[in-house]
């Protein structure tokens, strides 16, 4: 009866053990022997034996030191020269499984030679010695009986002692496998291999090293003092272990496993110092970081749009209506729309209009009010009333104020107006136009006296040699000055559908009305000896520099991003509807000169007129004059300044 030294089962003949090591052993999954290794090939499990303990291989196969696995041999010649063949793979595997449980008992050397057994060794006849790793058949030969006698006696030794062998195998393959149970699991760092032992864990990763080595092929840095030459490590013949984590090589597994420690601990321990505290403070280093840069872009941004507002408003230092009105005529010369002497002749004008402080009265035009009080004589009769300010005069704006004097050509209309008007005469003693320059010399003496400080801290107390624009403060700010009181309407939000403002259409007329509140039945056509009223509406880049007022009645200084206008009458139909009368500063002077004819005032008109409809833009103030000032009122005016206040409707 032979036993599986793997397994334990017993078989009755060997053939049938062969065969059953073939089938459930060897074609199966496989298991080293000399470690857990299992899951491979025969194949693999016999390279694997031959790199990961070549010294148990080298024991197997010295001649000096013969082995028996796990049979008795027999025989003297015969069995020597038997065992000094060498094994086959299956005879090799199975001699060092029946070794593996004796090298997991540290305290014992369970390999037997021939030594151990000196009485069988004195048998001159072959004993075919049964083992359930033996391979090679056993062989018999003619002899005599007393022959035979002793070769019973021989082979009932060797089975005895194969027995005594057999129970001392099962015992330490028990030992190592309730060893290997009680063992920690210990995982390759290189693969997902998972070995049972510290030592199978070094030798696995023996190989890996080794084959990293074989595909490099360069000599690396040696940590070991034995390896610090690599011509004696390799004259040696020492093996050399590669650490995965840096290029160090180590002499022995034990080196490689303290060194790979040392990266682990190394790692654990910046983790540890890096944690909570470093962490938080990394945090806020990048939030740190990221509000800074987050300013500098909205600072850079803030610079950017605010040098597109000082180009939009005249304020980017490039000239102002001397320095316009000469790139004007030098390009008109080069396009040959002027001659050169024409140039000079015309430059020299404004440089004497410039010194006088005098406007060159080119873009003047008279008589407008009259014309347009002798076409409500006699057309229009589908209006029910018609009121008209007092005579004014238009002026346009030129080539050198182009785009941005709309404010200083509307404040020119009021001023030709208010010559007219025997009540502001007192205040007004020159009866001359002062030209854009000389009004913008007149808002900085206006400042000097204390007048709008926050005005003149926006236009940083200089407007003369700009193109800035100003708006009802400015014109505001110039009347008072002059001795002449002022008040600012802000109508500040749409009261109408469709975004328009019917209540300064309503207000507009209420100051017309007041010249003849005595009458009952008023005619259909009056011109008034009222001034004409500056309106200025709120624009695109309006909209986006002034914000909605805060109080009810305070009025914050907004940049004149919009247009003015200046109302000289208003008409009345007769289903109710109210129509603005305005001189626009943009209508060239020809467009103007069309009132004045009969021929043309009839279609020139409807530029002049403004419904309703036509008045949509968020916000509309109106600068309305209200008489002379005395000193004690114009002091009054002035300190009150400091905070501009407005009457706001609704």
């Amino acid at each position: 009866m032979l036993t599986c030294e793997i397994c334990g089962e017993e078989i009755m003949l060997e053939e049938d053990m062969k065969t059953h090591f073939l089938l459930i052993h060897l074609e199966n999954d496989m298991h080293c022997p000399l470690c857990s290794l299992y899951g491979v090939s025969y194949d693999e499990l016999c390279f694997h034996i031959s790199s990961a303990h070549p010294e148990k291989e080298h024991r197997e196969q010295d001649p000096a030191h013969p082995t028996s696995t796990a049979g008795c041999s027999a025989g003297t010649n015969t069995a020597g020269t038997e065992s000094e063949k060498p094994q086959t793979a299956p005879m090799l595997l199975l001699s060092q499984f029946c070794s593996a449980g004796e090298s997991c008992d540290t305290a014992a050397e369970a390999t037997f030679t021939t030594d151990s057994v000196p009485s069988k060794q004195n048998n001159t006849a072959e004993s075919g010695g049964s083992s359930s790793g033996e391979t090679a058949p056993i062989t018999s030969t003619q002899t005599t009986q007393s022959a035979k006698t002793r070769q019973q006696e021989s082979v009932r030794h060797c089975e005895e002692d194969c027995n005594e062998i057999k129970s001392e195998h099962s015992k330490a393959k028990q030992k190592c496998l309730s060893s290997l149970k009680k063992e920690k699991l210990f995982s390759c760092p290189m693969c997902a291999l998972v070995c049972s032992s510290a030592f199978i864990l070094q030798e696995h990763v023996d190989l890996h090293l080794q084959e990293q080595l074989s595909a490099e092929g360069s000599a690396l840095e040696v940590c070991s003092p034995a390896l610090t030459c690599p011509s004696a490590s390799s004259s040696s013949g020492e093996k050399r272990f590669d650490c995965p984590m840096c290029s160090v090589v180590c002499s022995d597994s034990f080196s490689l496993q303290e060194h790979v420690e040392l990266h682990l601990d190394h790692g654990a321990a910046g983790n540890s110092a890096g944690s909570p505290s470093s962490d938080l403070k990394l945090a806020r280093q990048l939030q740190q970081e990221e509000e800074q840069r987050r300013r500098q872009e909205e600072t850079q941004q803030e610079k950017e749009e605010f040098k597109k507002l000082q180009k939009q408003f005249g304020l980017d230092g490039k000239g102002g209506y001397c320095r316009q009105m000469e790139r004007a005529m030098e390009r008109a010369v080069a396009r040959g729309l002027m001659a050169p002497a024409e140039f000079h002749c015309r430059r020299a004008e404004m440089m004497e209009s410039l010194a006088s402080g005098l406007d060159d009265g080119r873009t003047r035009t008279q008589g407008v009010l009259r014309a347009l009080y002798e076409y409500y004589q006699t057309n229009c009769r589908d209006c029910v009333h018609v009121w008209l300010s007092a005579d004014t005069d238009h002026y346009c704006s030129s080539v050198g104020d182009k785009g941005w004097g709309c404010g200083y050509r509307n404040f020119q209309m009021l001023l030709s107006s208010l010559h007219r008007i025997e009540t502001y005469t007192p205040v007004i003693q020159e009866k001359t136009m002062p030209s854009i320059p000389q009004v913008q010399r007149m808002i900085e003496g206006a400042w000097t006296q204390g007048l709008d400080p926050q005005g003149a801290s926006h236009f940083n107390q200089r407007l003369q040699g700009t193109r800035a624009w100003i708006g009802a403060t400015e014109i505001y700010t110039l009347l008072t000055c002059l001795g002449i009181s002022a008040h600012i309407i802000d109508f500040h939000q749409p009261t109408g559908p469709g975004d328009t403002h019917p209540q300064l259409f309503e207000w507009v007329k209420q100051y017309f009305c007041q010249s003849n509140r005595n009458s009952r039945l008023p005619p259909r056509l009056i011109q008034t000896s009222l001034p004409p009223l500056y309106l200025q509406h709120q624009g695109a880049l309006f909209e986006h520099c002034c914000p909605p007022l805060p109080g009810p009645d305070v009025f914050t200084l907004c940049l004149p991003a919009g247009h003015s206008h200046s109302i000289v009458g208003l008409e009345q139909k007769k289903n109710g509807s109210l129509c603005l009368l305005l001189l626009d500063p943009g209508s060239s002077v020809s467009d103007i000169r069309k009132l004045l004819s009969r021929d043309t005032i009839s279609t020139a008109i409807h530029h002049v007129r403004k419904f309703p409809s036509s008045l949509k833009h968020k916000q509309y103030q109106v600068v309305v004059v209200q008489g002379v000032l005395s000193g004690e009122e114009k002091q009054m005016k002035i300190v009150s300044s400091r905070t501009l206040r407005a009457e706001r409707i609704p």
